[in-house]
């Protein structure tokens, strides 16, 4: 059985479905399995769902006649067989490192959602959008208080940036709703986190959204058709908060629920088409020069390794409001013991000085080093005018201070992530083989570079 089980519904998708399944099949971690719903397509997305099944086992494909978006869901879900489940629309697509981030979100915090920031994609631009920016577990009253905020954002309301555990949706029987065709989504999550206990907020974005929604009202096709869906959503929404708040409480937060009417009377949360802080498609995370992966020697080597720690890095960077920089230093000062100067450290990181003092800077504005520095007392005769700058160079002590452990600990992970794709597919006999010729290896620059 797999662990997780992934579904998209397809409906007339061939020009989008093959970029949406890559995605999935190309993600790092592989213990899945993919339903592909064929909701009574009349293009040639039928074809693309067998061809898939037909070249990966993980792929199951199901062929139904036209009932809509939530029906499609519902047949994977009475099919599924994975302990989670993880969500898609076939227009868009996930990171490579997605399924994973989610699956070990929900097992290191035993989680029963997890929910994750994604990418709006507008063209050729993206950009960033998220919610929840507390690093912690929420319990149920928490996480309701923050949706609270925000009732109808896209981040709380849609299925496909988050993670869900198949125990829950089969215990309390949860489906979508066929008779509604605007935020069902929002509803199943509704019914859904009433059953959850504890939430986890994943602070990196794991998925690509390019679709532009309609209007209600053009959906529905009659104003007063749409006036009524959307009192029907709140009743939802008003029970829910009836159901997860006090006597007490809910009234003290009436205002504040009564204001998803507000917040939905536009257009049902769509996000606009630009967010801020849009970039160009590609440039969201680190780039790589294909080029330089295909490449031998010694500089494709250490260009490959350095990209691929890179993208570990990337994740904790984005969780933590990091940049890259800053996380690249953490992890380099959690590995030296005691550089002796800016000059020394800034050559062992592989930065400027300048660099190095800005990101010290920033670390240290942000409470997670504390650095001193102080000239070595002067030997006798040390009042000579002709001491190299080396020799008068101030003594640099770094300290990480608590506020870093967490970080820190997302680097250990991130380490071992590093070497299990390095060392993928290796025997226990040739990793103590690589073990021992590396620590050869190692002897020998050692005896040159000292």
């Amino acid at each position: 059985m797999a662990t997780v089980s992934i579904i998209i519904p397809v409906y007339n998708a061939e020009h989008t479905l093959e970029r949406c399944v890559d995605s999935v099949l190309g993600q790092e971690f592989t213990d899945f399995e993919l339903l592909l719903v064929d909701d009574g397509s009349s293009d040639g997305s039928p074809a693309l769902c067998d061809r898939y099944a037909a070249q990966d086992s993980r792929v199951r494909v199901i062929h139904k006649e036209n009932g809509g978006v939530s029906a499609a869901r519902n047949t994977a879900m009475d099919l599924a067989e994975g302990e989670f489940l993880q969500f898609l629309d076939s227009d868009d697509w996930i990171t490579p490192d997605a399924t994973k981030l989610l699956l070990r979100s929900a097992r290191e915090h035993q989680c029963d959602l997890v929910i994750a920031d994604f990418y709006r994609v507008v063209g050729d631009r993206v950009s960033h959008k998220g919610g929840i920016e507390e690093d912690r577990v929420l319990s149920q009253e928490e996480f309701a208080g923050h949706m609270m905020e925000n009732p109808a954002d896209f981040y709380y309301g849609v299925i496909w940036n988050k993670l869900y555990r198949r125990s829950i949706t089969e215990a309390h029987h949860l489906r979508m709703d066929t008779a509604i065709s605007w935020c069902e989504d929002f509803i199943f999550n509704l019914e859904y986190i009433r059953h959850a206990q504890r939430f986890y907020a994943l602070k990196a974005p794991i998925y690509y959204y390019v679709k532009t929604k309609g209007s209600l009202v053009s959906q529905s096709g009659k104003f007063v058709n749409a006036i009524r869906t959307k009192l029907r959503v709140f009743a939802y929404y008003n029970n829910f908060y009836k159901h997860v708040l006090d006597e007490e409480e809910y009234e003290k937060n009436r205002f504040q629920v009564y204001r998803f009417l507000l917040d939905s009377a536009g257009d049902g949360g769509v996000l606009p088409a630009i967010l801020p802080g849009t970039q160009r498609l590609g440039d969201e995370r680190t780039s790589v020069c294909a080029q330089a992966v295909e490449g031998t020697g010694i500089l494709s080597d250490g260009y490959r390794n350095r990209k691929l720690l890179d993208r570990y890095l990337e994740i904790v960077a984005l969780q933590n409001d990091l940049s890259l920089e800053e996380t690249r230093l953490l992890l380099y000062l959690s590995r030296v013991s005691r550089p002796e100067s800016r000059r020394n450290l800034a050559d062992f990181a592989d930065m400027s000085r300048r660099a190095l003092s800005l990101t010290l800077q920033k670390l240290s504005a942000k409470g997670y080093i504390q650095v001193e520095e102080r000239r070595p007392p002067r030997e006798a005769g040390g009042d000579n005018p002709y001491l190299s700058r080396a020799q008068g160079a101030k003594e640099l002590s770094i300290s990480l201070l608590p506020a870093a452990q967490p970080v820190l600990r997302e680097l250990e992970t991130v380490q071992e992530e590093y070497d299990q794709t390095r060392f993928a597919g290796f025997t226990q006999e040739e990793l103590s083989l690589y073990a021992r010729l590396s620590e050869k290896i190692q002897e020998n620059l050692r005896r040159v570079l000292q």
